[in-house]
């Protein structure tokens, strides 16, 4: 069945940075930093957490459905998912904004520094989630702040399961917000960095954010992933690979997989196997949507990671 995607469509500006940041910046300055990376590499790619999760279900024979808002400038990314077949029928053009755009550079040690222009994004809570008609699971990704209370108060009221995922948008909401954006989620996924600041906004340890829903997932990159239950902990390690070519994305792929693993009723260490794959497959390629395995590449792959078939 169809799984709603709530989130950011956006235009990603990429570049790299052949040094490291702490090289760059001085501790004692950071008062005031006046500082310039040459990037000779840059590229524009089809991208925003929505876009990416979409594209990565898609890889797997999901059935994405996207709620989003593009601007005037959308029309690339607008046939872009109609080639790719990911319905457009919950994506609103506002014509007075342009679509979102992220402009990201990455140094030698994979760090990333962003700047996000929201756009469109900011009228995301015109959508509402009746309009999608029935889903049987919902994600609500980063995007404009009174969208994602909007959807996530909608989801509740309607019965759909959601995964809360604030993401980079996590900033925009105090202790109180996000204690309500848990319990009001069935499940919350973030980063080790994110569930950091989770805890210390909330009060809550991740093991009481673990008794308010039914999973919380915490991804550490190169340390591999944590799924936490009101009972149990599973611990999911990283697949190999043989080069890390870009992160942007990769924590997309990995929540595709745990939208797909959900749909069709996975126990959670195969869930949290598959999404770990998926964030792998995703992280030797450049950009959030250019790996193109097939559904049987991914599927011999985790057999051969696993020893069994998902």
């Amino acid at each position: 069945m169809t799984s709603l995607i709530c989130g950011s469509l956006a235009f990603d500006t990429i570049m790299t940075f052949g040094g490291r940041f702490s090289e760059a910046l001085l501790a004692d300055q950071l008062h005031k930093i006046n500082v310039a990376f040459l990037v000779p590499e840059i590229r524009r790619e089809f991208g925003g957490c929505a876009g990416n999760i979409a594209y990565n279900l898609k890889l797997l024979n999901g059935d994405p459905l996207i709620m989003a808002t593009m601007g005037q400038d959308s029309a690339p990314y607008a046939a872009r998912l109609d080639k790719l077949a990911i319905s457009r029928r919950c994506i609103r053009t506002i014509d007075t904004s342009y679509t979102a755009q992220a402009f990201i550079t990455t140094d030698s040690d994979s760090n990333q520094i962003t700047a996000f222009h929201p756009g469109a994004m900011t009228y995301s809570h015109q959508i509402k989630i009746a309009d999608a008609g029935p889903v049987q699971l919902a994600i609500i990704a980063p995007d404009g702040r009174d969208g994602m209370l909007e959807h996530a108060k909608d989801c509740a009221e309607l019965n759909v399961p959601f995964i809360f995922d604030p993401g980079q948008g996590l900033p925009m909401f105090n202790g109180e917000e996000l204690t309500h954006f848990i319990d009001l989620a069935t499940y919350v996924a973030v980063n080790d960095y994110e569930a950091e600041l989770l805890t210390e906004r909330t009060g809550l340890s991740l093991q009481q954010i673990a008794q308010r829903v039914s999973a919380l997932v915490v991804t550490r990159g190169e340390q591999g992933a944590e799924i936490y239950t009101s009972t149990d902990r599973y611990d999911i390690p990283v697949v190999k690979v043989d080069q890390v070519i870009d992160p942007t994305g990769c924590g997309d792929a990995f929540r595709a997989g745990m939208l797909f693993g959900l749909s069709k009723g996975m126990d959670w260490m195969t869930i949290g196997r598959l999404s770990s794959l998926m964030g792998a497959i995703k992280i030797v390629s450049q950009g959030g949507q250019n790996h193109t395995p097939t559904y049987e590449d991914i599927e011999q792959r985790f057999f051969t990671e696993y020893g069994y078939r998902f």
